[in-house]
């Protein structure tokens, strides 16, 4: 079940832990994606946190928020770009996104089969997407303290099988957020040196989330391209007039 956008926004923008972990993720995409200038960027779930660098080249920057969850207006002090969806019907017509990030979309739907199709068709060709989950093994699934303790959580592997069955192709992930989800002050402080650190751990190890980035897989046309020879037509008399 989707988080409250109340929930979300007082984690992310109110809470030290919170804009720590912004950091650490958006930190990790940035090294991904460093620019996206002139292309449609689209995030859904609660990826507006990701998005912010983004805002000054992109061609076009959409925050889709799912209905269960609700909707706030972002960015503060500039012109809004969120918008209240259907969970399995965006308002994005077939193939015009180039960047797609999903945070707090996949593990708390209900449905999450008919948001990775409508992922796949609201890319373009050669369009990209960056899905955020909590790792199943890492400590932020296992506290309700921080929005990555609810949902699904998921393993590497079963995160890009299910991603495979819906014809999208890995191609590369990392791991964030080693830090501990706690708020105590410790913590806190020593965060930046911890993400630091966790880079360099194996990413199956580390990390309570995987960002794992994928490609649109589009089947090339099937079949013979080659025309039928052309038949000539059989005249009702021809077997009387030119008989075998």
């Amino acid at each position: 079940m989707h988080l409250d956008v109340q929930d979300l926004r007082n984690f992310y923008y109110r809470s030290t832990l919170g804009r720590a972990a912004q950091a650490a993720v958006r930190g990790r995409l940035l090294e991904i994606w460093p620019e996206a200038k002139g292309q449609t960027v689209a995030g859904f779930g609660f990826a507006v946190p990701l998005l912010r660098p983004y805002l000054t080249e992109a061609r076009r920057v959409i925050g889709l928020m799912p209905g269960p969850q609700g909707v706030m207006p972002w960015p503060a002090g500039m012109p809004n770009v969120s918008v209240l969806c259907e969970e399995t019907l965006w308002p994005i017509e077939t193939g015009h996104v180039d960047r797609l990030v999903v945070m707090h979309g996949l593990e708390t739907s209900e449905h999450p089969t008919q948001v990775l199709d409508e992922c796949w068709r609201v890319l373009g060709p050669g369009g990209k997407a960056i899905f955020v989950v909590p790792n199943r093994a890492g400590l932020w699934s296992r506290s309700d303290k921080t929005p990555f303790g609810f949902g699904r959580p998921y393993t590497l592997g079963q995160l890009e099988t299910q991603l495979r069955k819906h014809q999208f192709l890995p191609e590369f992930h990392c791991s964030a957020l080693y830090q501990p989800p706690s708020f105590k002050r410790f913590w806190l402080k020593s965060g930046a040196l911890i993400e630091r650190t966790g880079t360099r751990l194996p990413t199956i190890m580390a990390g309570g989330v995987f960002i794992v980035e994928v490609s649109k897989r589009v089947h090339p046309p099937r079949g013979n391209p080659a025309r039928d020879a052309t038949r000539r037509p059989v005249k009702a008399l021809d077997g009387l007039l030119k008989p075998a």
